[in-house]
């Protein structure tokens, strides 16, 4: 056993670069080229509380990664600049009945980022109450659009995420497979959403551009190789 492990360790460490795992929060020469830009690089930079200018202290770097720990200093942590039509890429973990969330063009008018910008769940299926709409489940656009499937990894795995934002067309992807899609605005848009919570917010889903935010819903969340392309 000893051997084996001796000579794998061994055989990694004699791969090139780039036949390794990658260094996390790190862009390769060919994502620069192709226009990606990291919005988590290891600091804080470039993110702040919602409607703040500072940093809610319950957001920290954990390793390699952008952590929440609750019962610190509560908050939802923004970019500090708004995005119009993008890819987002990022990686999310969870611990048990985990719940969290990323909001998307959302604007500070109104006293939670919700109540402007949709929202990619982050959740464990398996245990947590939202895991048994499809509606709230992890990779909904929450409480409006139903993944097509569940593909999360087991609690504690690293989740590959994927939101396109094109115009009026959004998608959300998990683990390479697209989990649905939709066009903001159209007549099916406000028929769904006047059947919601967000019917009493009018500029829910409305806005053009903002910021892309990642929610404190009470529960620990980790993420990591949040990576922008802007179209």
């Amino acid at each position: 056993m000893f051997v084996a492990a001796f000579c794998l360790t061994f055989l990694l460490a004699a791969l090139p670069a780039s036949a390794q795992e990658p260094t996390p929060n790190r862009l390769t020469p060919e994502e620069e080229a192709a226009g990606w830009k990291l919005l988590f690089d290891g600091t804080l930079d470039g993110w702040k509380g919602y409607r703040r200018d500072d940093v809610p202290g319950g957001w920290t770097v954990e390793g390699d990664a952008l952590a929440f720990t609750p019962g610190v200093e509560a908050g939802n942590l923004m970019t500090v600049d708004q995005y119009a039509d993008f890819e987002l890429v990022f990686e999310w973990r969870v611990l048990e009945a985990g719940n969290s969330g990323v909001f998307y063009r959302a604007t500070e008018a109104e006293r939670a980022p919700y109540w402007t910008g949709p929202e990619y769940q982050i959740l464990d299926n398996d245990r947590h109450a939202d895991g048994a709409n499809p509606e709230t489940s992890a990779g909904s656009n929450y409480a409006l659009h139903a993944p097509a499937e569940d593909v999360t990894r087991p609690v504690g795995e690293w989740n590959r995420a994927r939101i396109v934002v094109n115009g009026a067309h959004v998608e959300h992807w998990l683990n390479e497979v697209k989990l649905l899609e939709y066009e903001l605005w159209s007549d099916e848009w406000r028929e769904i959403v006047a059947d919601t919570k967000f019917a009493d917010w009018p500029g829910y889903g409305m806005a053009r551009a903002g910021h892309i935010g990642l929610q404190d819903h009470g529960d620990p969340v980790w993420y990591r190789n949040i990576r922008i392309r802007v179209h």
